[in-house]
């Protein structure tokens, strides 16, 4: 058999063996779940309105990022189990980038979004999930502009974001398991010190883990 193949059978093997047990011995007084998930966060490029450079565009760098999530089951329904949730999301430092010396030499994010998920069989040791919710959002922008020179614009900026999510939970064992998961934190926009072609932004989010219920 291909390495390829022998992986993808081992895989299948851990996740629905594994969790089978887990299934088997799940105590339902564990209404609680907490997760930290490492991944990346992704901008899309912006566009600079009335710029006449030869690439009149702010760019992002991708940068190691980290998600911490509670959870509380708050009900359930057939196969649904609906939770309240608290995800926070942070990167420390993402790296901005243009031609002109313009904007900032990198910004910062913390974003606190109270939400809904809704797991699909939640009785089960492989949970499908969405998420939706809003909350707060807080900007870092560096003191210096991208190339030299000290930042004359804001180095804090507050926000309101509204956070989209979906992702997979599999429980190995009855109180662990590992999350996969994606989320949009949409915001407004830092201090770039320019005007851009939107007025907000999509922060998007994949990052992967560790679960624990209790």
């Amino acid at each position: 058999m291909p390495a390829k193949g022998l992986a993808i059978l081992v895989m299948f093997v851990l996740v629905f063996g594994c969790g089978a047990m887990a299934q088997a011995s799940m105590d339902w007084g564990m209404m609680n779940q907490v997760s930290i998930t490492g991944g990346r966060f992704f901008v899309s490029t912006q566009s600079i309105e009335n710029e006449a450079n030869p690439d009149g565009r702010i760019h992002f760098g991708n940068p190691g990022s980290i998600a911490f999530n509670y959870g509380r089951l708050l009900t359930t329904f057939k196969i649904f189990g609906v939770y309240a949730e608290l995800p926070v999301a942070i990167y420390p430092r993402m790296d901005l980038n243009t031609y002109a010396n313009q904007i900032p030499k990198d910004i910062g994010a913390l974003f606190i979004t109270p939400s809904v998920r809704v797991d699909m069989f939640t009785t089960d040791s492989v949970n499908p999930w969405v998420s939706v919710g809003g909350g707060y959002g807080r900007f870092r922008e560096a003191p210096e502009l991208n190339f030299y020179g000290p930042n004359p614009g804001a180095t804090g900026t507050n926000t309101g974001v509204i956070q989209f999510g979906g992702g997979l939970d599999v429980w190995f064992w009855p109180r662990w398991g590992a999350r996969l998961e994606v989320r949009d934190f949409y915001s407004g926009l830092p201090d770039y010190n320019v005007d851009t072609s939107v007025s907000r932004q999509h922060n998007y989010y994949v990052g992967a883990g560790v679960m624990h219920r209790f």
